[in-house]
């Protein structure tokens, strides 16, 4: 589902993988058309490492 959000409203992924400031950033870039493609592509790979950073705190707290 994030993924989806990811592509699709790039800043408010920002928001909730707990990153504000870089969503405010990635609204700016996104307000204008040709940002919205490097905004969706930040997203996702913002995404992707919130998603290793995940799993890293998993396997040290075991």
């Amino acid at each position: 589902m994030r993924l989806i959000l990811a592509i699709l409203i790039p800043w408010l992924n920002f928001f909730t993988i707990g990153k504000p400031i870089s969503g405010f950033i990635c609204l700016l870039l996104q307000l204008t058309l040709l940002g919205w493609i490097p905004a969706a592509i930040w997203s996702v790979y913002s995404l992707g490492q919130y998603k290793t950073d995940i799993k890293i705190k998993q396997s040290v707290g075991k």
